[in-house]
């Protein structure tokens, strides 16, 4: 039966509400009411072949409490004068919420409104945009407008997130609503409160001027010679990424590696630093301009993704070079070969020729598919052997005895 039921027009309002429509005219004022809803009724065929299950569908829509109908005469040549349902209804939305069972949500949606109405109105284009995430944060909401309130008479406050003093709300909750309190944030604040150029729940805190923990280098001095660290040899230290850029010690060859024993066990060597490196993450090493005249060797897997984050190296360094990540390492190896989950499969145009051949042959599954040769498989006798002939090929260049 193609008629329109009860359940059918049921459906029609469900789908007004899962649209936020309903919810949207709470803020917009809209006068949605009385809602004439679509109505498919029987035909004249349906008349005659069919009597019964008409009568029967005129008595259900007539007992549907929800729909006001207005009926039509219908002369029938077999069934004489018949009166049909013509359209249906709703007269209230207090009908439809009753009927969807929504009356609960109405209420906390209309708080929200009315609270956010009398305290930050430049939010409420959100709410319209946006009722059912909305109504999904009713409980949390009081907190996001407090903290909006906050930064409106506090902008840019320079300070960490932690240090934030409001009632029931502490640094989590922020962090967690960072994507919400960003849409609100670029409403409620004026437009030099607001670094346009921070984007994404990533730089939030820049965002909207608060301090962020700064980023940290983790680096092994290789040369006994260099006391970078008074009393100790060959010392793992840890510096923010700004006193890092401000180092006097700094040495003239640089190797960085992924892998943390890598770059604990790391031979000695002149005049040497080995940094344990941030995988995709550069911008902190690339305030460290002094990097420029030091030759820089990456050590990384032997993938898809470890040529991506070598091609991204030289973006902010041009003339770093790979280690360890050949065909001839690779096929040494064989043994310990293993899969990688999500290929890259993008052209990487930083590569030099012998790069992008092998890491063409693994982008596209020539060798073995999905192939990787993680850097903590490499033997150390074969690191030893290939750093000592790196070394010895560039003028003053040696391993420490």
């Amino acid at each position: 039966m193609t008629w329109t039921g009860a359940k059918e027009l049921k459906a029609q309002l469900a789908r007004l509400w899962e649209r936020g429509e309903l919810l949207r005219d709470a803020v917009t004022g809209n006068a949605r009411f009385p809602l004439r809803l679509t109505l498919k009724s029987p035909s004249s065929a349906d008349i005659t072949d069919r009597f019964e299950a008409v009568r029967a569908w005129a008595a259900e829509l007539a007992a549907t409490d929800s729909v006001s109908l207005e009926w039509q005469e219908v002369r029938h040549r077999v069934q004489g004068v018949q009166k049909l349902p013509a359209t249906a209804c709703i007269q209230t939305l207090e009908e439809v919420l009753t009927w969807l069972g929504k009356r609960r949500e109405w209420a906390r949606f209309s708080a929200q409104v009315s609270a956010t109405r009398q305290t930050h109105p430049a939010l409420l284009p959100w709410l319209e945009k946006r009722p059912l995430q909305a109504l999904a944060l009713s409980a949390e909401w009081p907190r996001l407008l407090a903290v909006v309130a906050w930064l409106v008479e506090h902008p840019r406050p320079g300070i960490y997130l932690r240090q934030v003093d409001l009632p029931g709300v502490h640094s989590k909750f922020i962090e967690a609503h960072r994507g919400v309190l960003a849409e609100l944030l670029d409403l409620a604040l004026p437009v030099d409160a607001v670094d346009l150029g921070k984007t994404g729940v990533g730089q939030f805190a820049a965002r909207y001027g608060f301090l962020e923990k700064p980023a940290r280098i983790r680096f092994r001095v290789l040369d006994p010679a260099n006391h970078a660290v008074p009393g100790s040899v060959c010392p793992d230290v840890t510096l923010d990424a700004e006193n890092f850029s401000r180092m006097e010690f700094a040495a003239r060859r640089m190797f960085i590696t992924e892998n943390e024993t890598n770059f604990l066990a790391f031979p000695q060597v002149r005049d040497a630093m080995v940094i344990f490196g941030a995988g995709y993450g550069w911008d902190a090493l690339a305030r460290s301009h002094w990097l420029q005249n030091c030759s820089i060797h990456y050590w990384g897997d032997i993938d898809t993704h470890g040529f991506g984050i070598l091609d991204q190296l030289r973006g902010y360094f041009g003339h770093v070079e790979s280690f360890l990540m050949d065909r001839e390492t690779l096929d040494a190896h064989a043994p310990v070969w293993g899969c990688e989950d999500k290929p890259l499969l993008v052209d990487l145009h930083r590569l030099t020729p012998e790069e992008s051949a092998l890491y063409d042959e693994l982008r596209d599954n020539r060798i073995r598919a999905r192939l990787r040769l993680e850097q903590e498989h490499i033997g150390f006798h074969w690191l030893g052997d290939r750093l000592e002939q790196l070394l010895q090929g560039r003028r003053g260049a040696s391993p420490c005895p």
